[in-house]
């Protein structure tokens, strides 16, 4: 997964044609580090995404645009748009982030 680390970034990432994954997290989130354990084998299977990470606290105000008021949070652009949104309460087993994938496609 690689890491987005600015604004310019991120915006230029999601207003493209492909579907593209961000997991928003933060360094001290035990939440976030349990999905670290378990997300490899779900981005292989889910490859037709493109997966990033952005950490919420270097990029607050992203984080405040898009509504993402716990972490971790999967959230999928295409086009500029925010097609959808794993809130964290649902992002804590493998099983929930599956089924949100799944019903992406």
């Amino acid at each position: 997964m690689k890491t987005i680390t600015t604004a310019e970034q991120f915006n230029e990432l999601i207003s493209g044609d492909q579907k593209v994954l961000v997991k928003f997290y933060a360094g001290w989130c035990p939440d976030c580090t349990r999905m670290n354990m378990f997300i490899d084998p779900i981005i292989e299977e889910y490859n037709q995404f493109d997966w990033y990470e952005l950490n919420r606290d270097e990029l607050p105000e992203i984080a405040d645009k898009y509504d993402v008021m716990g972490i971790p949070s999967l959230l999928i652009f295409q086009n500029g748009e925010k097609l959808a949104h794993l809130h964290s309460a649902n992002a804590k087993t493998p099983q929930q982030v599956t089924e949100f994938l799944a019903a992406q496609q």
